[in-house]
């Protein structure tokens, strides 16, 4: 991506800012406006030109082996940029090696490939970071550890509060009767005897 001298100088100024924050004029912060849309369709228009040149060379990998010499300059380009080559790329590649040209572009194309799946496969295998081990509540510290010294006793709880055993009556006072001695339970009534006729 290219920068006229004015977008450089407006990049050096917001680069300046960011690094030593200060208040800036009203056409300064237009000027960064403006270079952030420019860069947005730069990057844009980027997007669709690789969007663009994949295409292109699907048709004419498809179209193999009589569009040989379009493929390989195409292929060649979109490596220049940074394409992964698929397996189809490679495929291709292997049965147009009888070209000496294809032959150069199939080794780039394999050590490519090779170093994108050695990332992959590192960036899967990279362990996560170890997480710290904090010390639960009852556990010893660190320093304890370090200087041998005794934990302080922990604080035994203390007992529950005995229940207030009911108040005695003072000498000469009545006591207060219980629920059962006001209401005494009530007894059903026993039925008569049913008395046998003689007969």
């Amino acid at each position: 991506m290219a920068f006229s001298a004015d977008e450089l100088r407006v990049l050096r100024r917001s680069l300046a800012v960011a690094l030593h924050p200060s208040p800036l004029p009203d056409e300064d912060i237009q000027d960064c406006l403006r270079l952030a849309e420019s860069l947005d369709e730069a990057a844009s228009e980027a997007g669709r030109l690789r969007a663009f040149l994949l295409a292109d060379l699907a048709r004419y990998r498809e179209a193999l082996p009589g569009s040989m010499t379009g493929y390989l300059a195409l292929l060649q380009d979109a490596l220049a940029a940074g394409y992964d080559p698929v397996p189809d790329d490679l495929a291709a590649l292997r049965a147009l090696r009888a070209n000496s040209l294809a032959a150069a572009v199939l080794e780039r194309c394999q050590s490519v490939a090779e170093r994108s799946v050695r990332a992959r496969l590192a960036q899967r295998t990279t362990p996560a970071p170890r997480t710290r081990l904090l010390a639960l509540p009852g556990g010893r510290s660190a320093d304890e550890r370090d200087s041998g010294s005794k934990p302080e006793p922990r604080p035994q709880p203390k007992p529950a509060p005995a229940q207030p055993e009911p108040a005695q009556p003072a000498p000469g006072e009545r006591p207060v009767p219980k629920p059962s001695e006001v209401f005494p339970p009530r007894r059903r009534p026993v039925p008569p005897p049913e008395e046998r006729a003689a007969g």
